[in-house]
């Protein structure tokens, strides 16, 4: 009874308030934001402060700051106002012009270096009042769970077996080359499989322990290994890398033609064979039915679609 009487006396404009003050840190910062006078947000502060048993908000020196409580409050306050914009807002139907939602995808840059910054620029043109959190796929990160927790909208990338427990949209396939300097030996000799093996390769950084990455999954299935000598987290800086050494980078070739554009690279056939790389959209039954989400994953289809063209 006494958790049902607490529960009563909160309701969402103070949440609202809530989550203002603690991350505008002021109380006149947040009664702007929130369009109310100050003293009807100190008076919110007094009532959450008596509900929470804690001050919440302290000062610190000129500014304030959350205490511990306070900032335990942060995420659950923000989690409980996306849920009450939802709740209503895909039953009348998603309109990107007026729209006030935050997108959240698992992404990394080795799809195409444009993908992102296209996908970035197509949203917020047409859909001006969202936001956007683009999240790195890491060893560190479990896409699953932050698809299944509402942490992740979608996931995109690439998988030779995409997982079947998720919803899944294929966005393109590419053939698998060699990224080398232009005074690469390679380039003037060639290569057969056993020098490509012997050579010295870059490869991304495990997106998930025990991990090895499409490329050399597939060499497994051949018996061979590649003498992998430099990894990387950051696909993005891996051509630089090439550029100035004798590394082998093996990719899609998309990805590899932005950057032989703009760096001393050359792109050579793989003299082993791999399969099409594919590259994929993932999200979780949670988000199926979303009519803002579908809106999202029709972006993301529409990129990949443009840069394919290019």
């Amino acid at each position: 009874m006494k958790d049902q009487a607490l529960f009563d006396k909160i309701d969402l404009h103070l949440i609202r308030v809530l989550n203002t003050v603690l991350t505008e840190r002021s109380v006149s910062r947040a009664a702007i934001r929130l369009g109310m006078y100050q003293p009807a947000v100190s008076a919110a502060l007094k009532r959450l402060r008596v509900l929470a048993g804690d001050p919440i908000l302290v000062r610190s020196g000129a500014g304030m700051v959350p205490t511990d409580a306070g900032l335990r409050m942060i995420e659950p306050s923000a989690s409980i106002l996306r849920a009450a914009g939802m709740l209503f807002s895909d039953a009348r139907g998603f309109d990107p012009a007026t729209a006030d939602t935050t997108f959240r995808l698992a992404a990394s840059d080795y799809l195409d270096p444009l993908f992102l910054p296209q996908l970035v620029a197509q949203v917020k043109a047409q859909a001006p009042r969202c936001r956007i959190e683009i999240q790195p796929l890491s060893a560190d990160s479990d896409y699953r769970a932050q698809l299944a927790q509402g942490q992740a909208d979608i996931v995109i990338g690439n998988w030779a077996a995409p997982p079947d427990d998720l919803h899944m949209a294929r966005l393109f396939g590419d053939e698998v080359v060699c990224l080398v300097a232009k005074d690469h030996p390679a380039v003037r000799r060639g290569w057969d499989a056993a020098s490509w093996l012997e050579a010295e390769h870059i490869a991304p950084s495990a997106l998930h322990p025990g991990a090895k990455g499409v490329i050399d999954e597939h060499l497994d299935t051949l018996g061979l290994a590649r003498n992998i000598t430099v990894r990387c987290p950051h696909f993005g800086l891996m051509p630089s890398m090439v550029a100035s050494s004798l590394l082998v980078m093996t990719t899609g070739r998309q990805y590899c033609e932005r950057f032989a554009a703009i760096l001393p690279v050359a792109i050579l056939p793989s003299p082993v064979e791999f399969p099409r790389m594919m590259y994929y959209q993932l999200w979780h039954e949670r988000t199926h039915a979303s009519n803002a989400a579908k809106w999202l994953r029709e972006r993301v289809k529409s990129v990949a679609s443009m840069l394919r063209k290019e």
